[in-house]
């Protein structure tokens, strides 16, 4: 079997739509048949990744620790855009896994090396 890059661009908020749940679970398939999946968190999609996030309020079970496991599916490449991030007032602190912060350009020559990229 033939090892492809992928990676899944997450641009959504955590919570009022299924895509940032669903990413989560196509990356962790992916990653199940051993290829080589990569993580990018820009816009709203940055907040996916913040600590402390409370649920109960809007009654959605609150996955965000399962961000915290996908190092043991050897899911090591998150990155987060600079940009969204400092625009919603975000430091690499108040994240709950460690990432690697890049700008749009570095972003952009990171998308160039992959086979698959998909956006939710």
């Amino acid at each position: 079997m033939t090892t492809k890059k992928f990676m899944f661009v997450n641009r959504k908020a955590p919570y009022g739509t299924v895509y940032a749940l669903e990413s989560l679970e196509v990356v962790l398939i992916t990653a199940a048949f051993d290829q080589d999946v990569s993580l990018v968190f820009m816009d709203d999609g940055v907040y996916q990744l913040k600590k402390g996030q409370q649920t109960k309020g809007i009654e959605h079970k609150n996955f965000s620790p399962t961000y915290r496991a996908l190092e043991g599916y050897d899911i090591e490449k998150l990155y987060v855009d600079r940009e969204s991030m400092t625009a919603r007032s975000l430091t690499e602190d108040d994240l709950l896994v460690p990432v690697t912060v890049l700008s749009r350009d570095q972003l952009t020559s990171l998308f160039e090396e992959q086979d698959v990229v998909l956006s939710f």
